[in-house]
């Protein structure tokens, strides 16, 4: 179960924690729980009446998932998740080594919190189910099933970690292309596995056929391996197009967080750490992007292509070396504080953020009445209400800082739950 640590000192934590790492999980966490701040939503109800203007267009990209090929803010959240738990990996257990673990008793406790986490993602996942719903697609369940084999890959040296990264995006990217049966008919898509003619001619016209949407060697996996557990009716597909093999390819991004992790740990220079984590941002950026346009392998961030892998990593690079430059090394925090908040307590925030959000938003309605979030301009002394195409906006914000209260509770009474 989840453990509660009630003696943690919060002088403590300031003193050994990586505090822009804290700076970045809160980030993620924030954008995750205030559901992108409904900007999504937002922008959708305006380019009804404004379906010309460039700025919500823009909005709309950024805080949605790319249909297929590209990357947008909100794309980013799940490779940042899986980075952070590489470099949180470094932190963790060179201090449980450093308190005499052994490794086989390291090993062990990595192996339960994998288990832990796949069984909490099928407990979120079920919530609206007549039954369990034993799919492993989340970003929990991602991160269980590659997190013994990162332990096995932690304290390995830099070129045993980039042999083993090589040859996993290698392997991936083989296992994609001499799968036989890959690919469907551009023109005429594939509906029995949810891919319409319209949506395959917009979307998989350049794309060569064993990264196409339902029709590879991952959706082969999974219709053998969820099918062998109980449910209402045969897995088909999913609906987005993600699928339970991502985790091999997404094992690289979390390998790379360690890397870092492990770089940010020694006594190197603060310039040397800055600029190692630039020089791999932008050599993920690149190279990511150059296999993308060549047609190698396209940036697909829900089949995790080995592109995607490279250059999601790189923007994780990135951000993370931006966070350390302001935060651990100019030293500049205060400003994070509301971050750290949230990142010091991200299991709690996660779990209020899958499974409470609809609830929160009617408990503030019951409340403080139905058209709270549409902020009756009359408290303003106002005639009129703010538009409604704002509300998305307004209930995520609102519902959200519910969600921080609860993180600031625990973080002001030293609450901090564990895996």
């Amino acid at each position: 179960m989840p453990r509660v640590n009630v003696k943690a000192d919060v002088g403590d934590f300031k003193h050994e924690r990586l505090q822009s790492l804290d700076a970045y999980r809160g980030l993620i966490m924030v954008s995750l729980a205030f559901a992108g701040f409904g900007l999504a939503k937002t922008a959708s109800n305006h380019l009804v009446y404004q379906p010309d203007s460039e700025i919500w267009q823009h909005v709309h990209e950024q805080f949605s998932h790319a249909e297929w090929v590209g990357c947008s803010y909100w794309d980013l959240i799940q490779p940042s998740f899986m980075f952070m738990v590489g470099v949180s990996m470094a932190y963790s257990y060179s201090k449980r080594q450093e308190l005499g673990h052994s490794y086989p008793r390291m090993f062990g406790h990595a192996f339960k919190r994998a288990l832990l986490l796949i069984a909490l993602s099928v407990f979120l996942m079920s919530k609206s189910r007549s039954q369990t719903d034993w799919s492993f697609m989340n970003v929990l369940a991602q991160i269980g099933l590659a997190y013994p084999f990162l332990f096995l890959l932690w304290r390995r040296s830099v070129v045993t970690q980039s042999i083993a990264a090589a040859v996993i995006l290698l392997g991936t990217s083989a296992a994609y292309e001499f799968y036989p049966d890959a690919g469907i008919d551009i023109q005429a898509g594939a509906p029995e596995v949810g891919v319409t003619a319209e949506w395959s001619q917009k979307h998989l016209d350049d794309i060569r056929p064993p990264w196409h949407k339902n029709a590879n060697i991952g959706l082969a996996v999974d219709l053998d391996l969820l099918n062998r557990f109980e449910r209402p009716k045969p897995f088909v597909f999913n609906s987005g197009g993600y699928q339970t093999i991502n985790f091999i390819p997404s094992l690289v991004t979390m390998l790379f967080g360690l890397m870092c992790g492990e770089l940010l740990r020694t006594n190197r220079t603060a310039g040397h750490k800055l600029a190692a984590l630039l020089v791999a941002g932008f050599f993920g950026l690149g190279v990511g992007y150059l296999l993308n346009i060549s047609g190698a392998c396209p940036l697909v961030k829900r089949l995790w292509t080995p592109s995607w892998a490279l250059f999601s990593t790189g923007c994780c690079c990135l951000i993370l070396g931006g966070l350390y430059l302001v935060v651990d090394v100019m030293k500049l925090r205060r400003w994070s504080f509301p971050l750290v908040v949230v990142g010091m307590n991200s299991i709690a925030i996660y779990c209020m953020s899958m499974s409470l959000k609809s609830w929160t938003a009617k408990q503030l309605q019951t409340h403080f009445g139905q058209d709270l979030f549409l902020l009756k301009t009359s408290w303003f002394d106002y005639s009129s209400q703010v538009d409604a195409a704002y509300s998305p906006t307004v209930q995520s914000v609102m519902v959200g800082l519910v969600f921080w209260l609860v993180c600031f509770y625990m973080y002001r009474n030293k609450l901090f739950i564990r895996l």
